[in-house]
C-alpha cells in the first residue's frame, strides 16, 4: 500500500502547487499583462471557477465509473491545460486555460479522497488521510518555492514543470492504481444531480458545507494576496516571496502530520474550536505586525491550524452518507474552490479599495468565526463536545 500512498501524495503534490502557484506569481504577471488590482485575484480565481463548477459533475458520475478511468483522464487533461497557461499571452488567455486546469483537477483530486476508504483498512484511512493531505501541505512548502525561484528566470518555466510532472503521475496511475468499479446499487442508476438530495436534505449536512464554505473562503482570501501583500509591505522579490511561502508550507505539513495526535488528546471539537479562536486573533492583528519575522510566526499557526482540520472537515463529511463518498468529496472539493473564487475576488476588491491588508484580514477573521459556529450547530461535532462519562467502580 505504500506505492499508493506515495502516488496520492504526488498527486495532491502536483495539484495544490499548480493552486497555489498563482499567488505569489500575482505581482509580476499583474505587471505583465497590465491587470489592476481587484481583477488580478480573478487569475486565481478561475482555476477555482472551472473547478467548483465540475467538480458537482465529476463527483456523481464517479460513483457510476471506474475512478481509475476518471483520475487517469483527469490528470492528462491537466497536465496539457497547465503547460498551456505557460503560453499565455494576456489576462483572458491565462483565464481560460487556468479554468480549464481547474476543470481537470476536479475529475482528479476527488478520487484520491473517494479512494482511500475503498483501498486502505479502516484503521489506516485517517494515518493516510493525513499523509495524501501532507502533499497538499508540501506543495505550498516546496512546490510553491521551487515554482518562485524557476519564476525568477521566466514567468512560464513553473507552468511547464507542472505540468510535465503530471504527465510523469498520469503514467503512474496508469500502472501502479488498480481498477475501483462502483458497487451497482440503486444510487449508480439515480440522475447526477439527484445524488445530491440525500445532503440538501439534511439539516446537519447543509450547516457542515456552509461551515466548510465559510472556512475555505476566509483562508483562501487571505492567502490569495499574501504574496502581494509581502510584496507592498516589505519590498520582497518573487523569489524572497516563495521563501516565505516556504516558511509557511511548512506549519501546514506539521500540522498534516501531528493533526491525529492533537484530535487524539483534545477530541474534535476542542481541536477546532481552539484552533478557529486562535486563528481569528492572528488574522485580525497579522496586518499590524512590524516586521516581516513576527507576520511569518503568526501565519505558521494559521498553517498549522489549516493542515489539522482541512483532513478532519472532510472526514466529517464523508462520514455523512458513506453510499456517495464520490459525490460529498466532489461537493466538499466544489464549495472549497467556489470559496477561493469569491474569496479571491473579494480580496481583490477589498485589498483596492482600502489600499492594503488590513481588511482582508478582518474578513477571514469575520469568515472563520462564521464557520465555528455553523460546525457547532450543525451537531455533526455533538458526540465530541460531550464530556465521556468515567467507568463506574
Amino acid at each position: 500500500m505504500f506505492k499508493l500512498t506515495t502516488l496520492f501524495f504526488l498527486i495532491l503534490f502536483v495539484i495544490g502547487t499548480d493552486t497555489f502557484l498563482i499567488s505569489p506569481l500575482i505581482p509580476t504577471l499583474q505587471h505583465l499583462f497590465h491587470i489592476p488590482t481587484e481583477y488580478s485575484g480573478w487569475m486565481v480565481g478561475a482555476y477555482a471557477l472551472g473547478y467548483a463548477l465540475f467538480a458537482l459533475i465529476a463527483g456523481p458520475l464517479s460513483d457510476s465509473w471506474d475512478r481509475k478511468k476518471v483520475m487517469l483522464s483527469g490528470m492528462i487533461c491537466f497536465s496539457v491545460s497547465t503547460m498551456l497557461c505557460g503560453l499565455a499571452t494576456g489576462f483572458w488567455s491565462m483565464f481560460l486555460f487556468r479554468f480549464l486546469a481547474g476543470v481537470s483537477a476536479a475529475f482528479t483530486a476527488p478520487q484520491v479522497w473517494a479512494s482511500i476508504p475503498a483501498l486502505f483498512p479502516a484503521p489506516q484511512i485517517v494515518k493516510v488521510s493525513g499523509i495524501v493531505m501532507a502533499g497538499l501541505a508540501a506543495s505550498q512548502a516546496f512546490g510553491i518555492p521551487i515554482g518562485s525561484h524557476l519564476a525568477s528566470s521566466h514567468w512560464s518555466y513553473p507552468f511547464f514543470t507542472i505540468g510535465a510532472c503530471a504527465l510523469l503521475l498520469a503514467v503512474f496511475i496508469f500502472y501502479a492504481l488498480p481498477e475501483l468499479k462502483p458497487n451497482q446499487g440503486p444510487q449508480t442508476k439515480t440522475p447526477i444531480f439527484s445524488r445530491y438530495l440525500p445532503l440538501l436534505k439534511s439539516r446537519m449536512a447543509r450547516r457542515a458545507f456552509l461551515a466548510h464554505f465559510l472556512f475555505q473562503c476566509g483562508f483562501f482570501a487571505a492567502f490569495a494576496f499574501i504574496g502581494k501583500w509581502v510584496t507592498d509591505r516589505f519590498h520582497l522579490s518573487i523569489d524572497q516571496t516563495g521563501s516565505v511561502m516556504f516558511f509557511l508550507g511548512l506549519g501546514n505539513i506539521v500540522g498534516s502530520f501531528g493533526g491525529c495526535y492533537v484530535i487524539k488528546a483534545l477530541n474534535r471539537y476542542n481541536t477546532l474550536v481552539a484552533g478557529f479562536l486562535v486563528s481569528i486573533a492572528c488574522f485580525i492583528v497579522l496586518p499590524h505586525l512590524p516586521s516581516l519575522a513576527a507576520f511569518e510566526s503568526v501565519y505558521f499557526f494559521i498553517f498549522v491550524h489549516m493542515g489539522i482540520v482541512f483532513p478532519l472537515i472532510l472526514g466529517m463529511l464523508n462520514s455523512l452518507n458513506r453510499a456517495i463518498r464520490g459525490t460529498i468529496s466532489s461537493l466538499a472539493n466544489s464549495i472549497m474552490y467556489a470559496a477561493t473564487t469569491l474569496g479571491s475576488w473579494i480580496a481583490g476588491l477589498i485589498y483596492a479599495a482600502f489600499s492594503g491588508f488590513y481588511a482582508v484580514g478582518i474578513f477571514a477573521a469575520v469568515c472563520f468565526a462564521g464557520s465555528l459556529l455553523s460546525f457547532i450547530f450543525s451537531g455533526i461535532l455533538a458526540g465530541d463536545a460531550k464530556p465521556k462519562k468515567e467507568p463506574a467502580a
